[in-house]
């Protein structure tokens, strides 16, 4: 079987977002997986009202994508909803899995990203990381609890197998 390809995609844009750092984190952990390789993606950098993304959403490029996502106003931020509504059919028949922050780790983004997906016609994974800033944040550092780490491994684990699985799907 080929090598899957699989997308961590930074939600947020705003200059003093946390989502870098988590993004980074979550990118340096994927290293190394054997069945797939990970790309780190920043929607600071793609621009895409633009539409000058560096390839296009037909050439459905990955197998499956991990949302790095802020929340906003229990939901999650406009700039990954856009990217999301903006390239419609790059998420069709694939995979999503998400790591989130916020006051609440996230998690009522993570929901509305869950709705969002199966209106996309992609599949969610069950593991999901989930970072409260009050304890994963130090004196303006991103510190995640060292926890979370087997959570990112089946996460990473969840999104190769389904991502195998519906691979039928996206021929």
């Amino acid at each position: 079987m080929d090598k899957l390809r699989i997308a961590i995609i930074i939600g947020s844009t705003r200059p003093n977002r946390r989502g870098g750092d988590v993004g980074q984190w979550v990118h340096q952990h994927a290293q190394g997986r054997e069945r797939a390789d990970y790309e780190l993606i920043d929607l600071r950098d793609i621009g895409l009202p633009l539409l000058d993304e560096p390839k296009s959403p037909a050439m459905r490029a990955d197998h499956a994508f991990v949302f790095v996502s802020p929340e906003y106003n229990h939901s999650t931020c406009a700039a990954l909803k856009n990217a999301l509504d903006f390239l419609y059919r790059e998420w069709n028949d694939k995979v999503a899995g998400f790591v989130a922050y916020g006051n609440a780790g996230g998690a009522r983004a993570v929901e509305h990203l869950r709705c969002v997906c199966g209106e996309l016609q992609m599949a969610t994974v069950r593991q999901q990381i989930a970072l409260l800033l009050a304890t994963e944040w130090q004196e303006g550092a991103f510190k995640p609890a060292e926890r979370h780490l087997k959570s990112l491994g089946t996460l990473f684990d969840q999104l190769e197998r389904w991502a195998g699985a519906l691979k039928p799907l996206r021929v």
